[in-house]
């Protein structure tokens, strides 16, 4: 698949960052966003995402001049060699795009959504040419983390589906084929359990928000960053690895689970997780924490890379 030109439709947060991402590798963009505030938006986000990336390396031709913002969706689409969707998560209007985007694209070019929990089987009904429809989710910033979740929906072919995961791979994102269709995809609902008892634990006063925020971030997030859960309990049962750990942490594990909890996200509660979060803010400037992160990503990347 020859991609030069790529088309970006919704240019909110992760609309403009795939933007920035996909200029950073020396593709031609053109964009579209109904909103009468998106133009200027997208180039404020791309040109407050282009620092980290520059620390990531750029494409020998990349370009921010190669951004193309168009009023109007057939303009933006008609020669684009990769679409990637990123509309509000409403099936009605995903629906409305697609009708116009299949009106102008060609009927060979891959369209791919990066909604974060609509189901792509929903997405594709209706559309002339349902097979070239797939979903390729990115984890948030887009132009940061390389995570893309792939999945075709029931109409999609097949030969898409590989299209779609060879050419994510190949500008450097690491794609993973999701093979079955479930709410929320995998990466979103792996975070959903752990906020699942997070809010549960804040909510009984077992800890703090801002100490639970460092029981993750300076404790198993560091190993998560490197390896995934099922590597790092391999490692954590020594020669006998994951069986090991199995074999001697199975029972407990199981009754650890049984003890989790099932919290209600009542008024109460998310009363109480914002006041925490504005609690653990007070020292901060979040623009700054922002762009800390940002910075310290990219330098993870690079020594993950080395």
């Amino acid at each position: 698949m020859d991609v030069k030109n790529i088309a970006v439709v919704g240019c909110g947060v992760i609309g403009a960052s795939w933007a920035a991402y996909f200029l950073a590798k020396g593709f031609n963009v053109t964009a579209y966003d109904p909103s009468e505030t998106a133009e200027a938006q997208l180039h404020a986000l791309v040109g407050s995402f282009w620092p980290a990336l520059v620390e990531q390396g750029l494409a020998p031709n990349a370009d921010r001049k190669h951004l193309v913002f168009h009023k109007n969706l057939a303009d933006a689409v008609r020669n684009a060699d990769f679409v990637q969707e990123s509309a509000p998560e409403r099936l009605a209007i995903k629906h409305q795009l697609l009708a116009e985007m299949e009106a102008a694209v060609r009927p060979d070019v891959i369209i791919s959504s990066s909604s974060s929990g609509l189901l792509v089987s929903d997405i594709q009904l209706g559309a002339k040419h349902p097979e070239r429809i797939v979903l390729g989710h990115p984890f948030n910033p887009p132009h940061l983390i390389p995570l893309v979740e792939v999945i075709g929906g029931k109409l999609t072919s097949p030969d898409v589906v590989q299209k779609t995961i060879d050419f994510y791979q190949r500008i450097g994102k690491k794609a993973i084929h999701v093979r079955t269709e479930v709410k929320g995809h995998v990466a979103n609902r792996l975070q959903a359990a752990l906020w699942r008892e997070a809010f549960y634990l804040v909510e009984q006063g077992v800890i703090s928000v801002a100490d639970l925020d460092v029981a993750i971030s300076e404790g198993p997030g560091l190993r998560w960053a490197l390896l995934g859960p099922f590597l790092n309990l391999h490692l954590s049962g020594g020669e006998g690895g994951i069986a090991h750990v199995l074999e001697h942490l199975g029972p407990p594990i199981e009754d650890w689970w049984a003890d989790l909890g099932t919290p209600k996200l009542t008024p109460e509660l998310i009363a109480k997780l914002v006041a925490g979060v504005d609690d653990e803010l007070q020292s901060m400037d979040q623009s700054d924490l922002v762009g800390k992160r940002d910075r310290l990503l990219a330098g993870l990347l690079k020594a993950k890379a080395s």
